[in-house]
C-alpha cells in the first residue's frame, strides 16, 4: 500500500520484544465508574432515519492516513455493514456487504456496495477500516472475509483481507474503479491467535479473527494493523484479545503479540482502533455485557479503552476498569460498535433505543418490531492521561 509506506520500519523481531500486553480481568470491573462522566446519552428510535429496505449496523470513516476524516463538498465519507431488511434483524450478518455510505448537515446516503459482485473471497463481508490517499486517489479497504464463497454450509470463519481502488469524487458521486491487489493481510498463527473457523456456533461465543484497523504513527510513521482475535494461549471459554500486526518495508504485515488480552473475562473485544492524542496512544474497542464471564463483576455493554505511551503499550485502562462509554441502564442496547474519530466524537449504530428490557429479543418478530438499524447520534468524549468522560 503506497499510503503506507514508512522510513526504516522496525525489524520484526525487534518488535515482538516490545509489545506489552496488558491483562483485562475480574479485579479491574470493580473500579467501574459509574454515572453521567461514563453514560452515552439516551435517545428515542426515529424511524425516519431509517434506509428504507435496508438494516444498517457498524460503520467506520474513509479516513487520511493521519487519521483525519476527508470532506466532500461537506460531506463525510464512509463505510457501512448493510444488508436487506428482512423478518430477523439477527439474520443479517449471514448476508452481510460492506457499502459506502456518506454524511452530510445529519442526513445519511447509501450509495451502494463498495466491492463488485464476486471479488471478495468470503460468503459475507464484515467490519475494518479504510483509508484514503489523495495524492494518488487510491483508496484502501481492510475488511473481514466471513465464510467462503465456495462453500454453501454455515460457516463463522473470519480471515482479514485487503484491496485497492481507484477513487474520485464529482456531483455528489463516489465512484470507486479498478480493484486490484485482493491479498490476505495476516493469517492466525495458532501460537498467540486462534484461527476462526468454526462451522457452527452463536453470537458472542464464536472465536474472532476480524475488524482489521489501520494506523500510522505520527511520531515513527510505522503502520500497524489492530484486530479483534482469540487467544491461543488459553484454555478459558471466554478468550477475546486485541492482536497486532506491523508492516515492514516490503509492505508486507508481520503478526505481533496481543496487546490486550482478556482471556477468562470477555470473549469479544471488538472492532479496536486507535488515536493518537497530546502525545498519547488511545486504543478503543467495544464490547457487550452478555460477552463477559457470568463468574466476573456485571459490566455494561459500551465503548472501553485504554492508554499506553507507544501503540505496543505497556498499556493503562481508561478510569481505572477500561469503561469510556456505557449504554444508558434505561437502555441496555440502546446503540453498539463505537468509532471513536479524530476530534473524540463518537458514533455507532442504534440498535434497541428506547427499549428496557432486552428480554423481549428472545423472539424474531420482536426484533423485527424494535430494531433501528442506522446510525446512531453522535456524542463525545474528553481524554485527560488515563481519564476520559462523556462530555456530551
Amino acid at each position: 500500500m503506497t499510503a503506507a509506506k514508512v522510513k526504516d520500519p522496525e525489524p520484526a523481531p525487534n518488535m515482538q520484544s516490545r509489545v506489552s500486553a496488558r491483562r483485562w480481568t475480574s479485579a479491574d470491573l470493580g473500579l467501574l465508574p459509574v454515572g453521567a462522566d461514563t453514560t452515552i446519552p439516551p435517545f428515542a428510535r426515529d424511524n425516519s432515519a431509517r434506509i428504507d429496505g435496508f438494516d444498517l449496523w457498524d460503520m467506520w470513516p474513509v479516513e487520511h492516513p493521519d487519521g483525519q476524516l476527508p470532506r466532500f463538498d461537506g460531506a463525510s465519507l464512509w463505510m457501512v455493514l448493510a444488508a436487506p431488511a428482512g423478518a430477523d434483524p439477527d439474520a443479517r450478518h449471514a448476508i452481510a456487504r460492506i457499502h459506502l455510505l456518506s454524511g452530510k448537515n445529519g442526513a445519511w446516503t447509501v450509495h451502494g456496495p463498495v466491492f463488485p459482485d464476486g471479488f471478495t473471497p468470503g460468503s459475507r463481508e464484515w467490519s475494518g477500516s479504510a483509508v484514503l490517499e489523495l495524492q494518488s486517489n487510491t483508496l484502501t479497504v481492510f475488511f473481514t472475509a466471513a465464510g467462503r464463497r465456495a462453500f454453501s454450509g454455515p460457516s463463522f470463519e473470519q480471515r482479514l483481507f485487503q484491496a485497492h481502488c481507484q477513487f474520485a469524487h464529482a456531483d455528489g458521486a463516489f465512484i470507486l474503479s479498478g480493484w486490484t491487489d485482493l491479498a490476505e493481510s495476516i493469517v492466525a498463527d495458532e501460537q498467540d491467535y486462534r484461527r476462526a473457523n468454526q462451522t457452527e456456533g452463536r453470537a458472542g461465543e464464536i472465536l474472532g479473527f476480524r475488524d482489521p484497523a489501520w494506523f500510522r504513527d505520527p511520531a515513527t510513521g510505522q503502520a500497524y494493523l489492530f484486530f479483534t482475535g482469540s487467544s491461543a494461549r488459553s484454555t478459558a471459554q471466554w478468550t477475546g484479545v486485541i492482536g497486532v500486526a506491523a508492516l515492514d518495508a516490503a509492505e508486507a504485515w508481520h503478526l505481533l503479540p496481543p496487546v490486550i488480552d482478556a482471556s477468562g473475562l470477555n470473549n469479544e473485544l471488538e472492532r479496536p482502533h486507535m488515536r493518537w492524542v497530546d502525545g498519547h496512544y488511545y486504543l478503543f474497542w467495544s464490547t457487550q455485557a452478555k460477552v463477559f464471564a457470568p463468574s466476573t463483576s456485571p459490566a455494561p455493554s459500551g465503548l472501553y479503552g485504554a492508554v499506553a505511551p507507544s501503540p505496543l503499550g505497556p498499556f493503562t485502562l481508561l478510569n481505572g476498569s477500561g469503561l469510556v462509554a456505557a449504554t444508558p441502564a434505561e437502555a441496555p442496547a440502546q446503540e453498539y460498535s463505537w468509532w471513536v474519530m479524530d476530534d473524540l466524537s463518537v458514533i455507532g449504530f442504534a440498535d434497541y433505543p428506547g427499549l428496557a428490557d432486552p428480554a423481549v429479543l428472545a423472539d424474531a418478530a420482536q426484533r423485527r418490531a424494535h430494531f433501528a438499524g442506522y446510525p446512531a447520534p453522535f456524542f463525545h468524549i474528553a481524554l485527560d492521561g488515563a481519564s476520559s468522560k462523556v462530555v456530551r
